[in-house]
């Protein structure tokens, strides 16, 4: 078969794929050109992640195409349900970013406890002339032991903060309307297999004694608007790496200029690749440009379970 990368894979899916017999195109074709592209190159697999689009009319433009795999969670541009009834076979690696986002979320919390984002930004500026006072100014923070993390959303990448969280001796509390239990296991280095369990909470409970709130859910509806984070303790902090629209950014915005909030960690946003100015600003936000899954090795499991699912299904 012939596969389009249209927004590229790693060359561990690469090789697998050629090496069972498949063509790999790595080409990157604008959106508005893609279905003539598909069409005149008898493409039959389309692969993307999050920068192109495959919506009811380029599925409908394309009547030879067979498959549709999406590098990543979450399959928002993706038509789906429309794809399927249309025939095609639809599918994503929801496993194999789960360590790379947890661990972002980790190094944005533990940024914002030592105020390291601020931090980063005031040094070359001032750091020469105010280096005392620097000193003095972010010499309060604080350690993640302790802390109590309230984790929206439990499934793989829920599952794996909470990893994480358990490793540095963090208090677990989770909400997920979907869940009946919150069990999970905690795989160490030397082989030892710990199982253990969060606490289950209402997203009210959540809101109201969590010291850092961090989201892993599916879909773009808001979650967190004015009246939840109105709920929440006061100093706390809020992650995103879930997706932009599930965090009302003016509402955040608000509540960090009063302080209500003590900072937050935003990988997504409601207008990307243009977030808001307001918010790129806020010293009390740590800020990534969505690379959450954005590692060789994520990129690499990426790949190779790409390529694993386009072989099975092939046959």
């Amino acid at each position: 078969m012939k596969i389009l990368a249209n927004d590229g894979i790693a060359d561990s899916g690469i090789t697998l794929l050629v090496k069972s017999g498949h063509e790999v195109i790595t080409t990157k074709v604008a959106q508005n050109k893609l279905a003539d592209y598909i069409n005149s190159n008898q493409v039959d697999v389309l692969l993307v992640r999050s920068a192109t689009t495959a919506r009811k009319e380029l599925i409908d433009s394309c009547p030879k195409l067979k498959m549709i795999g999406r590098g990543g969670v979450g399959m928002d541009n993706i038509d789906v349900e429309y794809a399927k009834s249309r025939g095609l076979e639809v599918f994503n690696t929801p496993g194999a970013s789960s360590n790379s986002v947890a661990e972002l979320v980790f190094a944005h919390i533990s940024g914002l406890l030592r105020q390291l984002h601020d931090s980063n930004r005031q040094m070359p500026l001032e750091g020469e002339s105010r280096f005392k006072d620097l000193k003095k100014a972010y010499a309060s923070g604080s350690e993640l032991r302790g802390k109590k993390i309230g984790i929206i959303g439990f499934g793989r990448i829920g599952k794996a903060v909470g990893r994480i969280a358990f490793g540095v001796g963090m208090e677990i509390q989770v909400h997920d309307p979907f869940l009946e239990n919150s069990d999970f296991e905690v795989h160490f280095a030397d082989g030892q297999i710990i199982n253990t369990s969060a606490k289950l909470l209402s997203m009210d409970e959540i809101l109201k004694t969590s010291d850092i709130i961090t989201l892993h859910i599916g879909g773009k509806a808001e979650i967190i608007g004015e009246k939840e984070i109105t709920k929440m303790k006061e100093g706390s902090y809020i992650v995103n790496t879930s997706r932009g629209g599930v965090v009302n950014e003016e509402a955040l915005d608000i509540a960090l200029e009063s302080k209500h909030l003590a900072g937050a960690a935003i990988d997504v946003f409601n207008n990307e690749p243009n977030p808001a100015i307001k918010l790129l600003m806020n010293p009390a936000i740590s800020l990534t440009p969505h690379i959450g899954a954005a590692t060789r090795e994520a990129q690499n499991r990426i790949g190779i379970e790409l390529a694993s699912q386009i072989i099975a299904l092939s046959k």
